[in-house]
């Protein structure tokens, strides 16, 4: 059994970063451990995510969420055990899925918890944050609910080796489509043709970037799952066919903006296509669809993996001190595969 620290290790949101997050928006704090009173749970952490949305958390500006406030514990999605319970519902060694954030104890009343291993350990309790959870959720919810890809469609997916894009690949493959990935770097393009599967991957760092695309889909693009913006979305553009539809779940290159990008009048563009070539696009934020269609995600992605159809990756880094230098390279496209904080071992 792992040493079990009387002290509670938090790492707080220090200041508002303006551009890119630095460590120094972040602080290490320590307090002590929490008590649960009649009817809670202390639920110890495992393993953290680490999401681009947090960024979008550290801004107070408006969004779907509140902002993280100053001095308050960083958000997050944490596979837990529990250490100690006073809950008639759970027992110490419990494993579930909670939301308590970038520390190391919480205490939890059972009302926001997902049980996922009841008296012992799952096969891989990560995965739920990662291909059984949000991100793969996203995926699936993305791609057949908004881009509902048919036979023979052409399907560009950014970031392409991350937890969501990945997944978005594999299904496509799935559901008869010619998949192409966008990446940064030929090692992960390599990994996206010869393990996922896709059928092209390229490199969004290439300076014929924009060429190379227009060669790889000689019939234009069905389906853009966008998750990044910038560079990519402009080449994307003007390959997209009549009735083209995209899924955004994200916008990774812009949440360190403080301006508008410079170059042309893109809502004008953008506008002209969508009008044009009659272009669904839809934003979308998961948690609006977890009642109506995760049973039937959960189902399919257990399938799919025991079946072997669907591989998963993930970057863990250790400890829980590592989280925000780990978090400030997920923004600059570092992580391969998903990633996630190991804070503890297990009871």
């Amino acid at each position: 059994m792992a040493q079990i620290s009387e002290n509670n290790r938090r790492i707080v949101l220090a200041s508002r970063p303006e551009g890119a997050p630095t460590e120094e928006n972040f602080r290490l704090e320590e307090s002590l451990k929490p008590v649960p009173k009649e009817g809670e749970i202390l639920l110890r952490s495992i393993y953290l995510s680490l999401d681009p949305y947090m960024r979008g958390r550290m801004s107070d500006a408006p969004s779907y969420a509140d902002p993280v406030e100053i001095d308050a514990v960083m958000v997050g999605a944490t596979v837990c055990q529990v250490e100690e319970s006073r809950h008639p519902d759970y027992q110490t060694g419990d494993w579930v899925l909670a939301y308590t954030g970038w520390q190391d104890y919480a205490v939890s009343n059972g009302a926001d918890l997902t049980i996922i291993g009841k008296g012992k350990k799952p096969e891989h309790p990560s995965y739920a944050l990662g291909i059984m959870g949000m991100p793969g959720f996203t995926a699936y919810v993305g791609l057949l609910d908004i881009g509902q890809p048919k036979q023979g469609d052409t399907l560009v997916v950014a970031a392409a080796t991350g937890p969501v894009g990945a997944t978005v690949g594999q299904i496509g493959k799935l559901k008869g489509c010619r998949v192409v990935g966008v990446a940064g770097g030929s090692e992960k393009c390599t990994y996206a043709k010869d393990v996922l599967g896709f059928d092209v991957c390229l490199d969004h760092k290439a300076p014929d970037f924009r060429e190379q695309l227009k060669e790889a889909c000689p019939n234009g693009i069905d389906i853009y799952f966008e998750s990044v913006g910038g560079k990519v979305f402009d080449a994307v553009l003007p390959r997209l066919n009549i009735g083209a539809r995209i899924p955004v779940c994200g916008l990774i290159s812009r949440y360190n903006a403080t301006e508008l990008p410079d170059g042309p009048d893109r809502l004008s563009l953008l506008m002209g296509n969508v009008l044009v070539k009659r272009i669904k696009i839809q934003g979308f934020i998961i948690f609006d669809y977890y009642e109506k269609r995760y049973e039937a995600f959960a189902k399919d992605m257990s399938e799919w993996l025991g079946g072997g159809l669907i591989k998963y990756r993930e970057q863990i880094v250790e400890g829980l001190e590592s989280a925000p230098n780990a978090f400030i390279g997920l923004l600059e496209g570092q992580n391969f595969g998903k990633l996630v904080i190991q804070v503890d071992k297990e009871l």
